[in-house]
């Protein structure tokens, strides 16, 4: 079951929470959407529930090309998580996971028998079988979030909507949940999209993610593209830790305080100003100049608990800026705190402004 939306447009008073914004999802993908606090994700995915409306003069909401715009959310037959479980406190986990089912009109309601069969088979799917007579509050935050999974794949949906399904959950365990949810996607492969603010979310658990900003879209693509070939600044900076340095671009050449090297992609002869990012694994720490563009540092911590060591410096204009290396590496480095070192780029993403200054 595809999702289509095309040219949504979404004001509440004088905020534009969204601006003309098409997004396409496959069948059967499991789609992020990614961005800060306001950038439009959690609105855009409520007007594909038909939880909210889109401003008039927006496009249609289709699904497998069948427009469900004009519908109310009851009769998309969209299975939402929300952040907070919402489950019914005074009922057991199975009443839970049946309550959906039990409320349909007679007519197209399943026999007691067959329901009773959906909500073991659900309930083991989400591996709580056992736990089918607790009530909610007998339960663990990551339990209860598997259980309104269940509850949302109970009615058949559709498309699988989630709203920071793990944003209430402590880190461990929505890692542990976040794994399980991939593979239980792989099993069911309902067609889903969730939103998140959590980067290293969206990159372990999506086929695509979207990242949005300001109620634009910025970039769709899959993790691994997203990560070593952003679209623009935004992008770059978003995802995970940068090292961000100002200069400019002009006739091919890129300048960053005493880095200056080739910009073949420079947008012609005028001066541009620009923003180099680095991230922090692509910044080599050297203790001499070795002929390629370099930039003179102090090194002013050292955090060598973990699976790699990460050196914080202070550049020559006193930017701060971070370097990552492995235990070997760091063997080999001029790495002590106080002394003087000099950083080389290995990858790194020059962004020019659009105006020539």
């Amino acid at each position: 079951m595809s999702i289509e939306a095309e040219r949504i447009t979404k004001t509440y008073g004088s905020f534009t929470a969204l601006r003309d914004v098409s997004l396409t999802v496959g069948t059967g993908q499991l789609v992020a959407l990614l961005g800060p606090s306001g950038s439009g994700k959690t609105t855009l995915l409520r007007i594909i529930a038909g939880l909210e409306r889109a401003d008039p003069g927006s496009g249609p909401i289709r699904f497998q090309d069948e427009d469900v715009t004009g519908r109310d959310a009851g009769s998309r037959g969209v299975g939402f998580v929300f952040q907070h479980y919402t489950l019914f406190r005074h009922m057991s986990v199975s009443d839970n996971v049946a309550f959906g089912l039990e409320v349909r009109p007679r007519a197209e309601r399943p026999s007691r028998k067959d329901i009773a069969a959906r909500v073991h088979k659900l309930l083991s799917l989400v591996q709580l079988e056992h736990l089918a007579d607790r009530l909610p509050s007998q339960l663990s935050g990551g339990q209860r979030q598997r259980v309104a999974l269940a509850r949302a794949l109970a009615i058949e949906p559709k498309v699988l909507l989630l709203d920071e399904p793990f944003g209430a959950l402590d880190a461990k365990v929505r890692q542990g949940l976040r794994r399980w949810l991939r593979r239980l996607h792989d099993e069911i492969h309902v067609t889903s999209v969730f939103v998140t603010h959590d980067q290293e979310e969206a990159l372990e658990l999506a086929d695509q993610v979207v990242v949005m900003n300001e109620g634009r879209i910025e970039q769709v693509a899959p993790p691994d593209e997203l990560f070593q070939r952003p679209a623009s600044a935004f992008v770059m900076d978003f995802l995970g830790q940068v090292n961000l340095f100002v200069g400019h671009t002009e006739a091919g050449k890129a300048w960053f305080g005493s880095m200056v090297f080739d910009h073949a992609q420079a947008k012609g002869a005028e001066r541009r100003r620009a923003r180099l990012f680095v991230r922090p694994h692509d910044l080599r720490v050297i203790a001499e100049p070795n002929g390629t563009p370099t930039l003179k540092a102090e090194v002013h911590r050292v955090h060598r608990a973990g699976p790699r060591v990460r050196i914080e410096l202070v550049g020559e204009h006193g930017e701060p800026l971070l370097a990552e290396m492995s235990h070997d590496e760091y063997a080999l480095a001029p790495c002590q705190q106080g002394s003087t070192v000099y950083l080389t780029a290995r990858d790194a993403r020059v962004f020019e402004d659009e105006r020539a200054g």
